[in-house]
């Protein structure tokens, strides 16, 4: 019997950018008894969640952790920087920088949409051509909905300089702790981010970046995502709201082993994604992104080749991919070694590309 038709034969594969295979420590956090969250050793570890968030965004402003995803941050954000009304541009190239747009729509602010193929990435001639004056741009750090990563801060700089007042907003949801990063460093005001993409634990948690700047421009409103009201707690190691505080003690968990070595982290994913981009060419593979994000492998179908297929001749080795979103819905398929993973299993997957992709 072929290999690939043993039951058991392989072990389950998530290769997906989010969410994705988790950290030991983070698992190891999770089995843990359930902690009150308004008590003593609960604030500890939401402190130091907190401290080590800050550290990874590289800001001397303030994080904010929401129970939610990543898109909560994104949602809390926009509704606590921008008062209804403001003007904003969004440039749209992909799934998520059009989420931004959603958004800023719904909460009524005016929306400038940049729109460019999905693939490209975004850069300061395109802003140059749009016409202020505006309050604030929202960008996308790695667009994971094409592989593409944008440079974000010469975008912020490109931005300031005709609109000094502006803030810069920017989704990190999937290249924090894959990608370097900086906050006030590159010009950037505010940032989200989620549990279930880079910083490998589950899905259940956003976080909110704000810059000493984006604090000082607050406009809270909402009830829930009201970020004033947060300000005034999180500080203390609690929120304003119940936690979902195991998942914050997986947070701390996991910062304390990848803070110390997020340098070699950062190389490890790069590394990773150029080996599955190496094995795309050598199949004649063609890539979505203009610039790629180590976060997201996106190819184009073979030609003849559905995704389906595709999508099956992973799942017989143990593998889970996902496909396109939006316009890119059916024409792409996508691989992620953003969970925990080393060197080796970016070999096994490269492996595993070309068994699975021979169609003939």
């Amino acid at each position: 019997m072929p290999s690939d038709k043993i039951p058991g034969m392989y072990r389950p594969r998530l290769l997906t950018p989010g969410p994705v295979e988790l950290h030991p420590r983070a698992l190891e956090a999770l089995a843990r008894p359930q902690l009150h969250h308004r008590s003593d050793a609960a604030r500890q570890v939401f402190l130091q969640a907190k401290t080590g968030l800050e550290a990874a965004f590289k800001t001397q402003g303030q994080v904010l952790l929401l129970t939610g995803s990543g898109t909560a941050a994104m949602d809390a954000l926009v509704q606590n920087l921008f008062a209804p009304g403001a003007r904003v541009l969004v440039p749209v190239h992909g799934n998520f920088s059009e989420r931004w747009a959603k958004i800023a729509q719904q909460a009524g602010l005016e929306v400038v949409r940049l729109e460019l193929e999905w693939g490209r990435v975004v850069r300061p001639e395109h802003l140059e051509s749009a016409q202020g004056p505006f309050d604030g741009l929202l960008l996308t750090h790695s667009e994971s909905s094409t592989g593409a990563l944008n440079d974000v801060r010469t975008l912020a700089q490109a931005f300031k300089a005709r609109f000094p007042e502006g803030l810069v907003v920017v989704d990190a949801i999937t290249s924090l702790f894959v990608s370097e990063f900086e906050l006030e460093g590159w010009g950037l005001d505010a940032a989200a981010c989620g549990s279930q993409k880079g910083i490998m634990c589950p899905p259940g948690l956003g976080y909110a970046a704000l810059s000493p700047r984006a604090i000082e421009h607050l406009k809270p409103r909402g009830f829930y995502l009201n970020l004033a009201s947060e300000l005034k707690v999180q500080s203390t190691g609690e929120s304003a709201w119940t936690p979902a505080i195991n998942l914050v003690a997986a947070t701390a968990a996991v910062l304390a082993e990848l803070l110390p070595r997020l340098p070699e982290h950062i190389a490890l994913k790069q590394q990773q994604n150029e080996i599955l981009y190496a094995t795309g060419q050598e199949l004649g593979l063609k890539p979505v992104p203009e610039v790629k994000s180590p976060a997201t492998t996106c190819f184009y179908l073979p030609e003849g080749v559905s995704y389906a297929q595709v999508k099956e001749a992973f799942a017989a080795r143990g593998a889970t991919i996902i496909g396109g979103q939006g316009q890119l819905k059916g024409r792409v398929f996508r691989l992620s070694l953003m969970g925990y993973s080393d060197l080796y299993d970016a070999y096994a997957v490269a492996h595993m590309m070309r068994e699975a992709l021979r169609f003939d």
